[in-house]
């Protein structure tokens, strides 16, 4: 059996990551983290509603959590995790730069990418005047004109909701079609105006978004937008090792218990890969409570192993 290096190996330097990490140094468990330096919000230049740091760059966070890490013994890697297998009692993990990474157990905090469509202006200006979340970023456009750019039905939900920043919301509705019924009687009785068509592209202005262009040549006038992308977790390590899946309306991620254990004994995972909902306050929160699981379950090792050494082997007779 190979020998294993690390209590722990944290696969994903977020703020999950980071926050599980702090709480096994503190607990004086050996721990490493392996982070590629991609976070989901790196896109952003403030983030907000974190208690402590609102306001704060993402990746000013991430600076101090590393720091913090590593005062308490933590190692971290720059590195991306390709391979995640199971090795003797262990796991071993085989990163981009030919290293092999050795744990007893595994935590995997590798977040999600946003699938944005497809059009022509939108992604140069995501998280600089294109935003999916309101409790993030709806505060600095309050009663400003914002766009919803229509994706699907949880759109529709999304237009009232920045209603609730601003009296000015036009829903873009472009592919998905005008809503109609009650949705739309909703829509009137809060004064958002749809707009119907196609959209050709974002338009900006002086390093803003300034509106959007249509198929027909109209300008529509805007200071933000809002859409829904498709997320997808980047769960190849969980992929990799088969842990088992649940299908919900926002996409399929990997199954986790209340304290982040997934169906592969001794695999933890926490944050955006396994939670579509969450924010950074969330994910720190998550990674601080599977921390403790984790400890938890190395204290039992730890003990069996204990009491193991400790009792005599059974005497041989000849």
């Amino acid at each position: 059996m190979n020998e294993i290096s690390w209590d722990v190996a944290v696969i994903g330097g977020g703020s999950a990551g980071l926050s599980a990490a702090l709480m096994l140094g503190r607990a004086r468990r050996r721990v490493v983290v392996l982070d590629a330096g991609t976070p989901r919000n790196r896109f952003a230049a403030h983030m907000h509603g974190v208690l402590g740091h609102d306001g704060r760059p993402p990746a000013d966070l991430l600076s101090i959590g590393r720091r913090e890490v590593e005062s308490y013994g933590g190692t971290i890697l720059t590195t991306t995790a390709t391979l995640t297998r199971r090795d003797g009692d262990g796991f071993a993990v085989e990163t981009a730069d030919g290293a092999i990474v050795r744990a007893r157990t595994l935590l995997v905090t590798t977040g999600a990418r946003d699938e944005l469509p497809e059009l022509d202006g939108l992604a140069e200006r995501w998280g600089r005047g294109v935003a999916v979340c309101p409790y993030c970023d709806g505060y600095e456009v309050r009663d400003r004109r914002i766009g919803i750019l229509a994706t699907g039905p949880a759109s529709e939900f999304q237009a009232q909701l920045l209603r609730q920043w601003s009296p000015s919301i036009t829903y873009l509705a472009d592919a998905v079609g005008a809503p109609g019924g009650e949705t739309r009687s909703a829509f009137d009785a809060r004064g958002i105006r749809v707009e119907e068509g196609p959209v050709r592209r974002v338009v900006s202005r002086d390093d803003r978004v300034a509106g959007v262009e249509m198929a027909d040549g109209r300008l529509i006038e805007l200071d933000a937008i809002f859409t829904i992308p498709r997320l997808v977790p980047r769960d190849e390590p969980l992929r990799q090792l088969g842990a088992e899946r649940t299908e919900h309306p926002w996409g399929s991620f990997v199954t986790v218990d209340e304290n982040g254990r997934t169906s592969i004994d001794g695999v933890w995972a926490a944050g955006n890969v396994v939670n579509a909902m969450a924010n950074v306050s969330i994910s720190i929160g998550a990674g601080a409570l599977v921390a403790g699981a984790i400890n938890h379950a190395l204290i039992l090792d730890d003990v069996r192993l204990a009491v193991s050494a400790a009792t005599p082997a059974p005497a041989r007779h000849e």
